[in-house]
């Protein structure tokens, strides 16, 4: 599985740059380690061999009078500091034969001649190396050489050497302990990795996981949300994408159903009357009370159409504003008087429509379909002899529209319902047969759309009453507005 192969492929990674680290560290800390040695064991020797050097400068000046060493005079000193510091000295005169030898292998020198590019080189100032010198020595061997001066000349040549087997078994040692520290470390470093890499690969796989019961249709499943690093961030959008997809799903769902109820029931009653009147089971006399009702249901289903098309450019984003100042106060006067027959049938009673001009900052043609939808509304649900009443309200920031019916009012349970596409509370579907519950919903979502708001207030068995409120325009536009208004008057 491609999760698997991602979580092999991030422990790889990271396991390998642990052990490359611990390689290169290992490394460094070996050819440090034995600079450190080498330069401590050269420090050692050069010290001891400046001391033999100087005893010997100063005790055997002699050696420049008489041509010859008094070697009971130096024996001590040369004993001790070899003995003390385990190291082998030697003295040698300027062409390279070893005059005397104190230490381990003191008893094979004595007598031997050291390499003459060496001791040429020592004479000069100081001479380091490590070798067998040509053999004098029969292992490896750290030699420092410095001169001894007497009178002003320089009489002989110091070595101090000390055996290099000894740094070989430093370095061991300590790539013997480094290896056993590297081991446990890098065993707790896998482990860690372990853990760490599934906790990283964790939420894609659940994310796989998720996205495979996404494309079966079941979106239920969420991912953990661990912390807040980009992960975490990544769980949290992953989930809201989910909900999202899962409440769109959802609302698909019931759109498609309830577009299908609101299509069947009028296609069936078109339908079967037009099948009564062709196969004549309803006789002529009652084709124009049929076809009547055919009509009806025709026009039905253009307001579903049409208000579906509404809805769709709003959700896609289609809907463009165009806004203007004009009076909501004759736009609402203006649709009541459509209704005129309708108010007429029940006997209803209009208040507020004299209020004084309410200026408002909308898309003229949006309202007056924010308008319609609410009148319509207010008179499908008025009672007999009801009261409609409009009210307007104008603040320092927003302009409020409420339009009020008396009647059974609406159950609490139903005022956060009404804004739900094809949403019809039952006495909208037992006194109103023609709705196809979108006009509210188109409501909210125009005024959405300006920025603004909608309001239910009802009680049961009383009245109902919504109220929309919309931005006021801003100071620069209604400075606009008046400075053309006096140009205006003045052209005049």
């Amino acid at each position: 599985m491609k999760s698997s192969s991602l979580f092999r492929k991030y422990f790889s990674i990271f396991s390998f740059c642990m052990v490359l680290s611990i390689i290169i560290l290992g490394a460094v800390l070996m050819v440090f380690a034995s600079q450190y040695f080498q330069s401590d064991r050269y420090e050692m020797l050069e010290r001891n061999a400046r001391n033999a050097a100087a005893i010997t400068s100063h005790s055997f000046y002699d050696f420049v009078l008489y041509g010859h060493i008094n070697e009971r005079g130096i024996s001590e000193i040369f004993e001790i500091l070899a003995v003390a510091m385990d190291v082998e000295l030697f003295l040698a005169d300027t062409s390279g034969h070893v005059l005397y030898s104190a230490g381990a292998q003191s008893a094979q020198a004595h007598g031997r001649a050291l390499p003459a590019d060496v001791v040429y080189e020592a004479t000069g100032s100081i001479f380091t190396g490590t070798g067998t010198l040509d053999d004098f020595f029969s292992e490896l061997h750290y030699v420092v050489g410095v001169p001894v001066e007497a009178g002003g000349q320089v009489i002989g040549v110091v070595f101090a050497s000390a055996n290099a087997e000894g740094h070989m078994v430093f370095l061991r040692e300590l790539l013997n302990m480094f290896s056993i520290s590297a081991a446990v470390v890098l065993f707790i470093a896998f482990v860690l990795i372990y853990f760490i890499t599934s906790n990283l690969v964790r939420p894609l796989k659940e994310m796989l996981s998720a996205t495979q019961s996404f494309s079966q249709g079941d979106f239920s499943k969420r991912v953990q949300v661990g912390g807040y690093d980009e992960l975490g961030q990544l769980a949290m959008a992953f989930n809201n994408m989910a909900s999202t997809l899962a409440a769109t799903e959802t609302t698909r769902r019931s759109f498609v159903a309830n577009v299908s109820h609101e299509l069947k029931t009028p296609m069936t009653t078109i339908g079967g009357f037009v099948d009564g009147i062709l196969d004549g089971t309803i006789p002529k006399e009652k084709h124009e009370q049929y076809l009547s009702v055919v009509s009806n249901e025709v026009k039905r289903l253009a307001r579903l159409a049409r208000s579906m098309l509404d809805t769709a450019r709003i959700e896609t984003g289609e809907l463009n504003i165009n806004y203007t100042l004009f009076d909501v106060g004759e736009i609402v006067r203006q649709t009541v008087f459509n209704f005129e027959a309708v108010i007429d049938e029940k006997h209803l009673t209009i208040k507020g429509l004299d209020a004084d001009k309410v200026w408002v900052w909308a898309d003229i043609d949006l309202m007056h379909q924010v308008i319609y939808n609410l009148i319509d509304n207010a008179i499908k649900f008025v009672n007999e002899d009801g009261v409609i009443t409009f009210h307007y309200q104008i603040d320092g920031q927003r302009s409020y529209i409420a339009i009020r019916n008396t009647g059974e009012g609406l159950i609490k349970s139903e005022v956060p319902l009404l804004f739900e596409r094809f949403y019809k509370s039952d006495k909208s579907r037992s006194l109103n047969k023609s709705g196809v519950g979108l006009g509210l919903h188109i409501v909210k979502s125009i005024i959405n759309y300006h920025k603004g708001e909608i309001f239910v207030r009802t009680e049961e068995g009383s009245y109902t009453e919504f109220e929309i409120c919309i931005p006021n325009p801003p100071k620069q536009i209604i400075k606009e507005l008046e400075k053309e208004k006096e140009n205006k008057e003045k052209t005049r």
